[in-house]
């Protein structure tokens, strides 16, 4: 048995066009698309907050501090 959900979800004209030529052309659902695209985008989420804890340890900089440098030392 399917245990999707149900969700109404609002496109653009020409985004859903798009979307509804890709199915078409890849012989997939526009639902199956869009829950690809969203499984990605959470994915990525995912990989961006393991960064930060990872370089949570690392000390801050003075955004300032560093163009002043880099200005001090020719490179901007």
């Amino acid at each position: 048995m399917n245990n999707s959900k149900r969700a109404t979800v609002y496109f653009e004209p020409s985004l859903h066009k798009a979307l509804r030529l890709k199915a078409a052309q890849t012989d997939r659902s526009v639902s199956d698309l869009v829950n690809s695209a969203v499984r990605q985008t959470l994915s990525e989420d995912a990989e961006d907050l393991s960064a930060f804890d990872e370089r949570a340890g690392e000390p801050s900089l003075d955004f300032e501090a560093v163009l002043k440098d880099l200005k001090r030392r020719g490179k901007l």
